[in-house]
């Protein structure tokens, strides 16, 4: 069997190069026997999070067209503990595998050593997500008691009532937030919340 493999590669400025990544990760292949194998390069840092070319691989992901992604290490692809969370997500939802040669991560031959890792990255950014959904909660309370009108919320609610609509369709988290425009991570977030109240 060839993969359908995609490979990224990222340094943060332009007086870096990619090269010392690709060749490790060519050597790697080859040792693999890959062929069937797409690059994809960005310059960018950790912390920007409009990427181009990682967000045409992960279109290439949520399209079927691609069976294994291939990086360095966790955080040339990840800009943060939460977008690795759902990055993954995204990948196991595609039943896409990830393999990280510099940090013996490879979920493509059902490592329960490597999917135990993933699963404590997961933890601790959900963990990550939640400290922050609270810290903004504690501000957005503190900001009504000094009689802060908010903007936000209202823009919030319009979203979610579409989402939900979506979900009623039928459609994944994926679909949702490609459909209204929104980040992924919101629409996951509002997703949650529509599926926890209509529990409760």
């Amino acid at each position: 069997m060839n993969p359908r493999v995609a490979i990224y590669l990222r340094v943060s400025t332009e007086h870096q190069n990619h090269e010392s990544q690709r060749i490790e990760l060519e050597e790697y292949c080859q040792r693999r026997g890959w062929s069937n194998v797409r690059w994809f390069t960005d310059t960018a840092s950790g912390a920007k999070q409009n990427r181009d070319n990682l967000n045409q691989l992960m279109e290439l992901v949520r399209r079927g067209r691609v069976d294994t992604v291939v990086t360095f290490k966790l955080d040339r692809l990840a800009r943060s503990l939460s977008h690795l969370a759902h990055l993954i997500a995204e990948l196991q939802t595609h039943k896409v595998a990830l393999i990280c040669p510099g940090q013996g991560i490879d979920t493509s031959n059902g490592s329960p050593c490597a999917q135990f890792q993933l699963n404590i990255l997961a933890a601790v950014a959900q963990f990550e997500r939640e400290l922050i959904t609270e810290r903004v909660n504690a501000g957005l309370k503190a900001a009504r008691q000094r009689g802060v009108k908010l903007g936000r919320p209202a823009k919030r609610q319009r979203h979610a009532e579409q989402v939900k609509a979506l979900l009623e369709q039928g459609l994944k988290t994926a679909e949702i937030s490609r459909r209204l425009g929104i980040p992924y991570s919101s629409t996951g977030d509002m997703v949650r919340e529509i599926r926890t109240a209509a529990s409760n």
